[in-house]
Formats: structure tokens, sequence, C-alpha cells
């Protein structure tokens, strides 16, 4: 059986990794100003586009995920042919459109797919799975490589969607961001107060970053730490600790946003590095999408993994 793994282009993943297994990724645009991209996981143009544009006015930024339409199209045009199942991973759906814009496509691919695949000469059936990750930016990396893995290895779709679903109940990513007036001024864009202004302030006077978790859908402040770097060094021991303590699937995912270069250099990096080789986890590496940026900042940092422990410390 031929199995497609889609994404959305927030999923903070390798281009390498993503081109290298045929991943399947949903675009969202981003419009800031007259300045448009629509974001395919391609670092260059992200990183080209955060310096031109975001660092500046990214709070301003308008996120448009592909419709029901746009979706429909993606799975009769191509999806229906090249594939006999495809499971489709979104962000969670708390935090964007894009799993009930798949979930209603789906009725609809479901539909109609009987006459293109068999146009192409393909007279079994087609099947489509929506999976809410419960997650998001490497958070939902997590599920997406393990699907690969299960994949190469074999494993049946049934067994494949109960994996899928477990680990993404399980799935925990923290993200710490750089500057709170951003994080303030973009909440307002969207017509969020959970930043206010005062606590903005204050935590930018004082140097106080938040931990933020991203798990079982919600996310949260957990953690605040005084110092980005202090920060940034403690959620990379407390992912050690996860490492040592065993996770439920051999993977780490690290996004940040900006050059890869400054995220090597951050403290406690290479020791999570070491950390994770000397376990067996490999780690997957990248740039945040232009999607996360826009909406939490430059220089943010985020880690994620599945395990069943989810706290912070």
């Amino acid at each position: 059986m031929r199995i497609g793994i889609v994404v959305d282009s927030a999923c903070d993943l390798p281009a390498s990794f993503i081109q290298e297994h045929g991943i399947v990724v949903m675009p969202i645009t981003v419009r800031i100003g007259n300045a448009v991209l629509d974001d395919h996981r391609d670092e260059e143009a992200t990183l080209a586009f955060l310096h031109a544009h975001v660092a500046e006015r990214g709070h301003e930024a308008e996120t448009t995920p592909l419709g029901v339409e746009q979706i429909r199209d993606l799975f009769l045009q191509r999806l229906v042919i090249d594939y006999d199942h495809v499971f489709c991973l979104t962000i969670s759906r708390q935090r964007s459109q894009i799993h009930e814009n798949a979930m209603q496509a789906s009725f609809a691919i479901l539909n109609d797919y009987k006459p293109v695949r068999q146009a192409a000469g393909h007279n079994s059936p087609f099947a489509l799975r929506v999976i809410d990750t419960l997650n998001l930016f490497c958070g939902q990396a997590i599920t997406a490589v393990d699907a690969v893995r299960m994949r190469a290895a074999g494993v049946g779709v049934a067994q494949m969607r109960a994996r899928l679903e477990e680990l993404a109940v399980n799935t925990c990513g923290f993200m710490i961001p750089r500057d709170l007036y951003y994080l303030r001024n973009r909440a307002r864009t969207k017509g969020d107060r959970s930043v206010g202004l005062l606590s903005a302030a204050l935590g930018s006077a004082l140097d106080i970053k938040p931990v933020i978790r991203a798990w079982n859908g919600g996310t949260e402040p957990v953690a605040r730490v005084r110092g980005f770097e202090a920060a940034t060094e403690k959620m990379f021991e407390v992912a050690c600790d996860r490492v040592r303590a065993g996770l439920m699937t051999p993977t780490m995912a690290v996004c940040y946003g900006g050059d890869l270069a400054e995220l090597q250099g951050l403290p406690g990096y290479a020791r999570l590095l070491d950390t994770c080789l000397a376990h067996g986890v490999e780690v997957f590496e990248s740039v945040m999408s232009l999607t996360g940026m826009v909406n939490v900042g430059k220089g943010a940092v985020a880690v994620g993994f599945a395990s069943t422990e989810h706290g912070f410390g």
C-alpha cells in the first residue's frame, strides 16, 4: 500500500528530511504589507523574508492557511493518484483553522476521488485520515518523523493511526520567546489579550523570559527564568532529563527563529546533542517556520519530544 504523509508548513522539520521522504507540505501564506510569501519550508526563503520584513513588522502579519477547496484540489489533482492512504497531520486545532479545513475537505475528497483514480488506472479504494497533532512548530515534527519510520517498516495503517494518535497526546513542546514586546504586539494584532502591556514591560525590564508549553492542544506558560540564555539552558536541560528517562520515540526536534549557527551557540545545546547521541535519539534541527516566527518573534527557540512526563523542571 502506498502511504502518503501530509503536514502543514508550521511543522518544523528540516527541508532535507521533508524532500528525502516525500512529505507533502500544505503551505501557509504570510503577508506583511505588500510582501507575500507562501511558506513551503524553504529555509533560505524564510531567512530572507525574516531579515527583510519580520524583524520590524512581523507582528502586523496576516497568515492564511489553505482553504477547504484548495485542500480538496491538492488531493484530487495529485494525492489520490499518488497514494492509497494518506495521513494528514495538522497543527493543533486550537491554534489554527487548518485542521477544520482539512476535515471539511476530507468529505468531498472521499466522495469525489473514484473517477480520478480510475482515470489514472487505480481501481482500489482511497482512504484519508486527518490527525490533530495537538501541538505546534517542532512539536508537530514528532508524529511526522514516526509516520515516516513506520511507513518504511511496513507497519499497517490501523497500527500507524493508533500510534500517531498516542504520540499526539504525549508530545510536549517548550518554547522561549526572545522579545516580549513583540509577543504582546502580535497578540494585540490577533485580538489576543493574554500578553498584557504591563506584564511585557515588567518582563522586559527585569529580563524575565517565560517558558511556554504546548501540550494536548493548548499552550501556557509553565516557568519564568531571568535571562534568555539562562532560560534556554534550563529548557535544554529539561529536554536532557527526558532523554535520560526515556522518550516514547527516539526523536528530538529543535527549531530556532533565525540562522541555525545562532542556535548551536546557545548554552546547553551542545550538552543536549551529546545526551541525545549517547541515548540513540535523533535530533532534527530546523529554522522555525515563517508562520511560527511571525507569531512568536525572531530569535525564539523551541524543543519538541514525546514523553509521558509533560512538566517543566
